[in-house]
Parts: structure tokens; sequence; C-alpha cells
């Protein structure tokens, strides 16, 4: 259960603006040809099944099978912390929190307990969430057993009026979400608290944060929950949003049979509508936090919200995502400069909050390097809106929406249900259009051919302008006297507004990535294995090549490359060029292209291919269409024959790195994380954080001589393919690019490099960060018997751990929000397991709830666990591997994974009948082997002392 909320996260982590909606309308375009319109109202996606109860309850069902006997439910109802008094602040929130906790068929955790029984994860599938306007309740089932069905329609019911609010399970929930409040605290909140109400303009939003205030959530009355449940939860202000491998007439059926008699109060409230109104003025803040790590500056232009009602807005809505595009493309290439101006930057156009859109622009600075990285960004859109775009800017940017058009068309039978879930909760939350399909494709094809160069430039002479605009500073407490005034930063503005910029140069290049094709080679040995439905080959040139065909996704091909090495081949002063030597050559371009112009040469492809280098292995993660295959081989020959060292992209990468790393210390996690690895593993430059001194120790050309060994000899390079090809269509790709990769015959492994936590456990306390939160880390190492049967006894012990916690620290205890078990394994260099319990509290409660972790454990080595919760954990893998089986990234990585560690992949076929070994015996004997005291470290993050 978490909030949602988009917008106060965007203006911390400014990125996230880029992730934004996009909405749009614009005035006088050329009528478009094709079959819509452009006064037309959107049409609504046909294939969904819309109706409304006599109570106003509203409902959306949809028939999927992706994936295949599963479904997904949604309760969504327009309630949300907005709606709440002074008296009832984070009442909505809570009130989420307590459909878990009782409901009329499933009294207090039962809920929660039959679905894990089915095999539904609390959290990952079972979850909710709260924002100012709306609750949602959310939860994934399999469909293909009746009953688990009729009583995930019951959960729903049961969500929508029916909440018991027993007042026991009211107090004990107080505890749980205090510490939801509490994890949440630090530089951000501190911050936003003192933001907010300039960036929403002292409206009501500003002081309606979902999470509530300590004091109302300590305080209120069972009763005034109550009430609030009785006012809002009504079925005028709600939705069921259904769509899975279902019977659609047959939902209908039971909807109506089911939630008919949901009544709407006798004298109902009024659900108001909140909007943050537009004053016309300029405001300026400058905020600052001793644990904020870097200089954020923003800039927030606000507009009302356009519409997209219509072909005409929707039109608009694509001019502004191709906007963003060249935008974000013109960033990227100013952070190649060999002295970047910022650590990151860039803007959009795109979704503010309620009734809102804007224009952002903002800047993560360089320390001390503020006004530099602020007037770069400005310049930069100024050039924009002076000069506009160019022409081929366009064409690569209509190229990659239609790229990204002609894929998803592609895979409309393959769709998710999730996918079509968000539209439609969209369309009932904000009336978003919810276009089909085939919509959306033909909508996109005809209108994206219509939007001229002089469309697009109108929109940042629209946005950008100098009226409702919001300039936020965050910042270091330390750099406080050197931060810039309002005065300061009207100057530079005008400055800019009077500077002679000249217009972005489009350079390009055409050549051919490769001057010449390579000369295929041959097949060496071909094995056929039907059991799992896959080819492996070995080449002349020694390549293994392993190819599973399938038909889960109609325009994904996905694979990957490993080789034996890795840096565990470097000692330790060529150790961090090692690790960088991917990153480096990576972004240096391939062949005749630098990283610029390699990106536009590669516009309008769908293709990925990175190489990497990490402790054990080298090798490459990469994905395709079906069409730009032969693009994806051509850049994995050419990462082997013709990479790159651009020395001014690498200049510009480590002084990015260093300004990023500058305040590293400032943040209490990070300096909490870094204690924890310096002292596990002595202070290794191998395990503990890269420091800012540590930068200099990356050399260039030894990074690009490093990267070019690791690649020189493709003999022991073992590729997998997984996804929508056929043997035919891809062996000539093979044979061509793969098997002529050049041989040099050498025969190498990884080392084992002996960095080990020590053999007897310890404990450490670090003291830092103001907020009187804490944070544990309890962790087993140790030697392990590696075998399949072990690691699924160990998994086995990880999940029903997790369920143990949840139920004594959570909700037995009142003392976490949130509590995770973490089993891990490995069977190179050395059998070796980790095993960890994380959680954050209060300081008052770190010592008695570490004593229920480890009485819980104790609990577990003296008596097993109970059946109840291994039937759970059967249960859960059962349900989790029948979805898997079905995915292209699943089978990637488990055969990538069983070749690497020399097993046969063959297991997986057999892993449900092998579940049957687990037992309450089995699952004691790898506690009682694994998690010993002796082997036990404790890691405890404490507030600053006084």
């Amino acid at each position: 259960m978490h909030n949602r909320n988009g917008l106060i996260t965007a203006v911390v982590f400014p990125l996230a603006f880029l992730l934004l909606s996009i909405q749009a309308s614009f005035a006088q375009p050329a009528q478009p040809t094709g079959d819509f319109s452009l006064a037309d109202t959107l049409p609504m996606d046909g294939s969904v099944l819309r109706g409304r109860l006599e109570n106003g309850l509203v409902y959306y069902i949809r028939h999927n099978e992706e994936p295949k006997d599963r479904v997904v439910m949604y309760l969504a109802t327009k309630v949300g912390s907005i709606l709440e008094t002074d008296q009832e602040l984070g009442l909505a929130h809570f009130l989420e929190h307590m459909q878990f906790n009782g409901t009329k068929n499933f009294p207090k955790n039962e809920l929660v307990n039959y679905l894990q029984k089915a095999g539904v994860r609390f959290g990952s599938d079972l979850n909710a969430y709260t924002s100012f306007d709306e609750t949602v309740y959310q939860l994934p089932i399999p469909s293909d057993d009746p009953e688990l069905l009729k009583n995930g329609l019951q959960v729903l019911r049961d969500w929508a009026q029916d909440a018991l609010l027993d007042g026991e399970e009211i107090d004990k929930e107080r505890g749980v979400v205090l510490n939801e409040m509490l994890g949440g605290r630090g530089a951000e909140q501190r911050m936003r608290d003192q933001y907010l109400p300039m960036i929403l303009n002292q409206s009501r939003y500003a002081k309606r944060l979902p999470i509530g205030t300590k004091e109302i959530i300590e305080g209120f009355a069972h009763e005034t929950l109550r009430n609030f449940h009785q006012k809002w939860y009504r079925p005028d202000l709600q939705a069921l949003i259904i769509v899975g491998d279902i019977n659609v007439p047959e939902m209908e059926a039971q909807i109506k049979t089911l939630f008919a008699d949901l009544k709407n109060p006798g004298q109902e409230a009024k659900r108001d509508e909140y909007t943050i109104p537009l004053t016309g003025k300029n405001q300026f803040l400058a905020v600052t936090d001793p644990e904020m790590p870097q200089t954020v500056m923003q800039v927030i232009v606000k507009h009302p919200e356009a519409e997209v009602k219509t072909v005409a807005n929707y039109r608009m809505q694509l001019a502004k995502s191709l906007f963003n595009q060249m935008v974000a493309a013109r960033f990227a290439e100013l952070t190649r400069q060999s002295d970047p101006p910022f650590i990151q930057g860039g803007g959009s156009i795109g979704g503010f909050l309620r009734g809102l859109d804007a224009f952002t622009m903002y800047v993560v600075a360089k320390p001390g390097e503020i006004k530099r990285g602020f007037e770069s960004v400005v310049t930069e859109f100024e050039r924009a809106r002076r000069h506009g775009f160019t022409e081929t800017e366009l064409e690569r940017a209509k190229s990659n929406f239609l790229t990204g058009l002609e894929s998803a068309y592609a895979e409309r039978d393959k769709r998710e249900s999730q996918a079509y879930i968000d539209s439609y909760l969209n369309h009932f939350l904000e009336g978003e259009s919810a276009l089909s399909n085939e919509d959306r494709y033909s909508l996109g094809k005809q209108l994206i051919a219509t939007i001229s160069l002089d469309d697009v430039n109108a929109l940042g002479k629209q946005y950008y302008v100098d009226n409702n605009r919001d300039i936020l500073i965050l910042a270091p407490d330390k750099d406080k006297d050197s931060l810039p005034d309002e005065t300061a930063v009207n100057s530079w503005l005008a400055e800019i507004k009077n500077a002679d910029i000249a217009p972005y140069d489009d350079s390009m290049q055409d050549l051919p990535l490769l001057e010449t094709p390579p000369q295929a080679g041959t097949v060496t040995n071909r094995t056929e294995n039907p059991e799992l439905g896959i080819t492996e080959l070995t080449l002349s040139n020694g390549v293994k090549v392993v190819l599973k065909p399938t038909d889960f996704k109609n325009d994904e091909i996905i694979f990957s490359a490993f080789s034996p090495g890795g840096t565990s081949l470097y000692n330790d002063s060529d150790f961090l060029s090692a690790a960088y030597a991917a990153t480096v050559v990576g972004g240096s371009g391939l062949g005749p292209y630098n990283a610029t112009q390699l990106t536009k040469y590669l516009s309008g492809k769908k293709v990925s291919v990175q190489p990497f280098i990490n402790e054990r292995t080298e090798g490459f993660r990469a994905s395709s269409g079906k069409k730009d295959l032969p693009m994806a081989f051509e850049l994995i020959y050419a990462y082997f024959t013709v990479p790159r060292l651009d020395p001014d992209v690498f200049e510009g990468y480590m002084k990015r790195i260093k300004a990023s790393l500058a305040n590293r210390s400032d943040d209490p996690d990070a300096v909490f994380a870094d204690t924890i690895n310096a002292v596990l593993y002595d202070n290794n430059i191998r395990r503990t954080s890269m420091t800012v001194e540590q930068v200099d120790l990356i050399d260039p050309q030894r990074a690009y001589d490093i990267f070019k060994e690791r690649f020189a000899d493709a003999s022991d390079f073992t590729f997998t393919f997984v996804g929508s090809f056929t043997e035919d269509e891809i062996m000539p790709l093979v044979l061509q690019y793969l098997a002529s990769l050049p041989n040099t015959g050498r025969d190498e492994e990884a080392r084992d490099l002996g960095i080990d936590p020590p053999e007897k456990g310890l404990q450490r306390t670090v003291h830092r960060g103001k907020e009187q939160k804490s944070s544990v880390r309890l962790y087993y190492f140790g030697d392990y018997h590696y075998s399949e049967d072990e690691n699924m006894q160990l998994d086995a012990l990880e999940s029903i751990l997790n369920i143990k916690l949840i139920e004594r620290l959570r909700e037995a205890e009142s003392g976490v929000y949130g509590v995770s078990a973490n089993a891990s394994y490995a069977k190179y260099p050395r059998y070796r397991y980790s095993f960890g319990v994380a959680y954050g509290t209060s300081p008052d409660k770190v010592a008695p709830l570490m004593a229920s972790v480890l009485d819980e454990i104790n609990k577990i080595k003296q008596n097993g666990p109970e059946q109840t919760d291994i039937d759970k954990f059967m249960s859960e893998q059962r349900r989790v591997l029948e979805v898997q089986l079905r995915e292209n990234g699943f089978w990637l990585g488990h055969l990538s994974g069983s070749y690497q560690n020399n097993e046969d992949p063959a297991y997986i076929l057999k892993y449900l009948d092998e579940l049957r070994k687990v037992t309450a015996e089995s699952v004691k004997t790898v506690a009682n082997k694994y998690l010993v005291e002796d082997r036990l470290f404790k890691f405890i993050l404490m507030p600053e002392e006084p």
C-alpha cells in the first residue's frame, strides 16, 4: 500500500517530469486525411463492456488472455485526501490500510491469509494506493479457479462498502501508518513541506498530503474514521475494472447480483471538485537542508490543463510528445561534452496536477556551478523558442514515434491486462480517452504525418512564458549563503533573453556502421532439445548459441551473451578502469559514429545493445524487433571489432560523477550503506562505493584497452536468443555476424578474489540523520551446500520468514510499515550464501523488534514452519511459474543463468514436482544450517546523537 504522488516526487527528482502524461490542445492545424476529422470526439474502446448500475457504480469488463488464466480486478473510488476535513487528515489513506484488516466476509487478517493460500502475494500482487483525489485497490488473481474468482469479486464487494473498522484493529494500525510516515521523513519531506504551498499556489492540495499528520493519526476517534467511510465509500463514486481471461457476460451478471445492493447515503455529501488556481504571478523560493546531497533548480510554468477529448486535441498531444523527444535528444548531447554544464538537465511540457499542465525546466547543478548549469538549461530552451527545431530532428522524432506505434500494434493481441486496466482507470478518474488498439494505431499513423515543424515550434512559444512561473531551488545547507536570490535569477534570465544564441546545428553522418560485411562462418555442431524447445549450436569460431523461438510476443527478440573473466582478471589498481570500461566504450559510439551520431543513426529502429563487464563475466544485454534484428547483430559485431574511445565523453562523464559524489556523506542512508560494505569487506575497493578521489583512478586508455581485451576473443562466448523469430530467419545473421567474430582460442576462467565477510558476526551502529528514525539490517553469511534442492529449501525459508515477520512485526506489534527477508546463493567462485532481514522503525523499537525477528527465526529452527505457510509458499511458486513460463524475459534469464552455472536448464520443467520435497523438517534443517547465531551481523542506523 503506497501513496501515488507523481507531482511531489517530480519536484524533488526532476527527471520524473519527463515521464509525466502529456496532454494538449492547439489551434487551427491542417485537416488530416483519413477516417477521422479533427472535430471528431475521440472514440471509446469498443472491446470493453461498460455499464452503470442503478446505484451509480460503473464497471468496465474486458476479456484478455495475456496472461492466460489470470484476471486483474480493480476497485477505484473517487475518494482521496482532498476530501478530508482538518480533523480527518490522513484518514483516506488510513482507511485504505484498514480494508486489509477486516471486512464483512474476511475478518481481521483473513483476507491476506486467504489470498496468500491462493498464491497471491501481499504487496507485489495484492495492493492499493491513496492519492489526493482517489483510492484504488488492486487484486490480480488466477481465473481458472471458479471459487477463487467468485471470492475475488467478493473481496471487491467488501472493499466497496463492508470494511469492519474494528476499534482494536484501528488502534493496531496506527503504529503501521506512523511507521510509514516515519520512513518518508528526511530531507525530501522537510523541503517539500516548505515548497509545496508555493508551487500549489496555497491551494487545498498543499494541505492535504495523503499520509496525513502524526497528531491526527495518533488521536482520531474510531467514529471519525467510520463516519468518513460511511460518507464517502458509496457506489456513485466507485468503479470496477476487470480485465483478464474471463467470460464477460458471466462476470457482468455476477457484478449485477453482488453490487446492486450497494447503497448511497440518504443525505449524500457533495463530492466537490478542487483545483489549483492560477494567480498570474511569478514566485521564487530557495530551500536548504543539511542532508540534501545536490543542488536542484527548477522552473515551473503552469497553464490550464488542455483537454484531450477530440482528434484535434490528440493531434497536439502527439505534437507535445515530439517536442519533448527532441528536447531530450538535445540535452543528451549536452551531457557528452568534455565539461558538461551540469550533472543533469532538461525539461518538458506535461501534466502537473488537478486542472493544470506545466512547462518545466530543471538542472542538477555541479557544486558551486548553479549559475552555469541554470543558464545552460534556459539557454537551450531559449534556443528552441527563438529558432525552433530542424526538419531533420522532427523526422527522427516522427520515425521513433512510428516505430513504437508499429511495435505496439503488432503486439495488440499480446497486450497485457494491466495495460488495459490503466487505460480504463484513467478514463474513470480523469476522463482521459481510452482508445482501442486499432484507433490508437490509425490515429497515430494519420495524425503524425500532419504535424509540421511550425506546429511543434509554436509549442515552445506557447508554453515558455513569463507568468504563472515558479522558480524553486533545493540545496545543501552549507551552500545557503552562495545561493542566488530572486533578483539575481531574474537578471540571469534577462541576460539570456538578450544574448546572441545561435541556431542548433544538426550535423549528421551517413556511413555504414561496418566498412565491409563480415564473411559468414559455419555451424560445427547442432543439438535440439524438444523438451525445452531450444536448439544449441556451436559455430566454427567456437561461439555457442542457444535459440528459443517463442510465440509469447509478436515483435520481441531479447538476447544476452556472456564469457568468463570479467574484472576479476585485473588487479586492484586496474579495477575501476575495468569496472567502467564498458560504460566508457558504450558511451563513446561505434565505428565511424560518435555517441550523438550513433543515436541519430539508430533513430526509428527498435534495437538496443549494451555491453557489460562485471566481476566474473563480460557480455551483452540486447533486444530488438523483428525488422531491426540485423542491426542488432551489426552492433554486436561492431563492439567486438570497431569500439571507440571518445576522450570528451569520458572527461565529461567523470566530471559529472565527481559532482554527484561530492556531498554523498551528507546522506544518512548512503553513509549507512557505505559503512556496511566497509565493515563486511574490509574497505575492499571492489565492494565499496567510489569516492571523489577514486574517480581519478579510472584511466580512459586503460579502460579502452581492457574492453578490447575482454572482447578480443569470442570463442568462449555463449549467446542466448529468445523471442519472436524462427530458426530460418535468424540463422543467416548468426552465421554472418557471430560465426565470423574473432577467435584467439584463449582458455580463461574468472578468478576467485576471496572477498568474503568475516567468519564471525558482529554489530555496528551508525549515528546519522536528523529524523528520529532507524534502519536495521541483519545478515548471515557463510559456506553453502549448493544444489537445486538446497536452493529450493532456502527459497522456502525466505518466503516463510517473510510471512511470519509481516505477521509479527507489522500486524501483531505495529512496529514497522514493511519488513523483508532475502536469501541469495552462489555457485561460483565458491558455494556461498547470504540471508538478510531489513526493516525501518523508530529508535525505541530497534531492540524489541530485533528480538522479535530472532524469536521468529528461532521458532523455525526449533519447531519448523507451520504447514499452512509451506502451502502458501508452494501455491505462490506454482502460480508465479505458470505466468513466467510464458514470458521471454524469464526464459532468457533461466537459460543464460543455467549455462553460466553449468546446470541443466530442464530442471525448471520438474520444479513444481520437486516442491513436494519442501517440508517442515526440510525448512527447519536449512534454518539451523545457515541461520547460525555466531554468523549474524547486526547493522543499525540511529539518529545523530545530540
